[in-house]
C-alpha cells in the first residue's frame, strides 16, 4: 500500500514540475518541440514507413510464416525464439526503433510467441538502423563517415550478445515447452505454412493495403509524440537546473574511467533522447574522440527513456512485461562500449582517416555519398511526410463515412 502511494505521490509531483516548467519556460518548450517535431517529420517518419507498411502486408500474406519456418533450426537453439524472431530481428534491423517492439506484438497477438519467447525477442530486435548510425550520427554530427562502422559494429555486435544472454531468460519455465528440430524443414512445408496463412487473410487486397498504411501512420503519430514529449522534458529539465544536478553525480564515476566532467551532461540528456544526447556529445571539445565514441556507443544502445517509453506503450497491447527490455537496454549499454574499446585500435586508430580532423568532410567517394543521402533526407523528408499523412486522411476520412452511411 505505502509503495502505491509513493508511486502516486511520484507520478503526481513529476507532471506538475513539467506543468509549471512549462509555464515557466514557454519559449524553450516552443523550441524544443519544434525541434523534436522537425527530427521526426524529417528522418523518422519517412525512413520508417516503408519499413512498417511493407511488414505488415508480409505478416498477413504468410511470407514471415514462410520466413519462421526456414530460420526455426537457427533462432531456437541460438536465441531460444521461434523462427520467425529471424524476421523481427532482421526488419528492426534494417528499420530501427521501435519496429522490433512492433513486429513482436503483433506476432504475440497471433500466437506465434509465447509470452517469455515474445520478452526474449523483444529484448534484442530494437535498434538503431544504419541510416541513421552512419548519416544522423556519424556524418550529422560528428561529421566524419569513417565513425559509422565503429558505432554499427558495436551496436550490433551488443545486441546480438544480448540475445545470446536472454536466451537463458526463464528457460527452465520453458523447458517442457521447447520444441526440439530433428531436421531440417523442406521449402515444401515452408510454403504450405505459408498458403495456410495467406488463406487465412479475408481481407481484399485494397482493405488490407489500406489497413497497413493507417496501422503504421498510428505508430508514427505515437512515435512523434513520444520524440516531441521527451525534447521538451529534456529541454524543462536543464533549465530548472535538474539535468546539471544529476550530471554533477555521474561526473564522479566518469572519473573513474578518465573521461572529463564534460560529458556528463550530454550523456544525462542522452538518457532521455538518444538524439539529443549523441548530438550533444560531439560537440564537447574537451573529450578526445574516442571518448566521445565510447559515449555515443552507450547512449546509442541504452535507447533512451523516449524509446524505451514507446517500445513500453506498443507492449502495454499484450501480457509482454518491460522490466526484461529495460534491463536488457542497460546490458547492451555496457557491452557496446567494451566492444567499442575494443575494436577502436584495429578499425579506427590504425585507418588512414584517423587524423583526420573532426569537422571536416572527407573528399572520399564514400563520404561524399553519405553525406549526399544525409542532404537528400533533409530536403525531401519532409515532403514524404505531408505526401503519407495527406493519404492517412483521405483513408482515414472515407472509412468513417462509409462506417456512418
Amino acid at each position: 500500500m505505502l509503495k502505491s502511494k509513493s508511486k502516486t505521490v511520484l507520478l503526481a509531483t513529476s507532471v506538475t514540475m513539467m506543468a509549471v516548467g512549462l509555464i515557466i519556460f514557454p519559449q524553450e518548450s516552443f523550441e524544443a518541440s519544434k525541434g523534436g517535431l522537425n527530427m521526426w517529420w524529417t528522418i523518422v517518419f519517412p525512413s520508417l514507413l516503408p519499413f512498417l507498411i511493407f511488414s505488415e502486408l508480409l505478416i498477413s500474406f504468410g511470407v514471415v510464416r514462410f520466413i519462421g519456418v526456414m530460420l526455426e533450426p537457427f533462432m531456437r537453439p541460438l536465441f531460444r525464439v521461434p523462427g520467425v524472431g529471424g524476421f523481427v530481428w532482421a526488419m528492426g534491423l534494417a528499420s530501427g526503433f521501435p519496429a522490433g517492439a512492433k513486429f513482436t506484438v503483433r506476432l504475440r497477438q497471433e500466437g506465434q510467441l509465447t509470452r517469455i519467447e515474445a520478452e526474449r525477442l523483444v529484448c534484442f530486435t530494437n535498434s538503431s538502423n544504419p541510416l541513421f548510425l552512419f548519416v544522423a550520427v556519424a556524418v550529422g554530427f560528428f561529421h566524419n563517415p569513417h565513425l559509422g562502422i565503429i558505432l554499427a559494429l558495436s551496436h550490433y555486435l551488443g545486441n546480438f550478445c544480448v540475445g545470446i544472454i536472454m536466451r537463458f531468460y526463464r528457460w527452465k519455465e520453458e523447458k517442457s515447452h521447447t520444441k526440439v528440430m530433428t531436421k531440417l524443414p523442406s521449402l515444401r512445408q515452408a510454403f504450405s505454412q505459408m498458403h495456410r496463412t495467406r488463406l487465412k487473410e479475408t481481407r481484399p487486397f485494397g482493405s488490407l493495403l489500406g489497413d497497413a498504411v493507417l496501422s503504421s501512420i498510428q505508430t508514427l503519430l505515437m512515435i512523434g509524440g513520444f520524440i516531441i514529449l521527451f525534447s521538451v522534458v529534456n529541454k524543462l529539465l536543464f533549465h530548472m537546473n535538474i539535468t546539471g544536478l544529476l550530471a554533477s553525480g555521474v561526473a564522479g564515476i566518469l572519473h573513474i574511467f578518465n573521461f572529463p566532467d564534460s560529458l556528463s551532461l550530454p550523456f544525462i540528456s542522452g538518457m532521455f533522447e538518444m538524439t539529443l544526447g549523441s548530438k550533444l556529445t560531439s560537440t564537447v571539445e574537451d573529450a578526445t574522440l574516442f571518448q566521445q565514441t565510447v559515449m555515443t556507443s552507450f547512449i546509442l544502445a541504452f535507447n533512451g527513456f523516449s524509446i524505451q517509453a514507446q517500445v513500453a506503450s506498443i507492449i502495454s497491447a499484450t501480457d509482454i512485461r518491460f522490466t526484461p527490455f529495460f534491463l536488457a537496454r542497460i546490458v547492451h549499454g555496457l557491452l557496446a562500449s567494451v566492444i567499442t574499446v575494443l575494436l577502436w585500435e584495429p578499425f579506427y586508430k590504425g585507418n588512414r582517416y584517423s587524423s583526420s580532423p573532426i569537422n571536416a568532410f572527407p573528399v572520399s567517394g564514400s563520404g561524399e555519398h553519405v553525406n549526399s543521402i544525409y542532404q537528400n533526407m533533409l530536403d525531401f523528408g519532409p515532403i514524404l511526410t505531408l505526401v503519407f499523412l495527406t493519404l492517412y486522411i483521405i483513408i482515414y476520412t472515407k472509412r468513417l463515412f462509409k462506417g456512418l452511411s
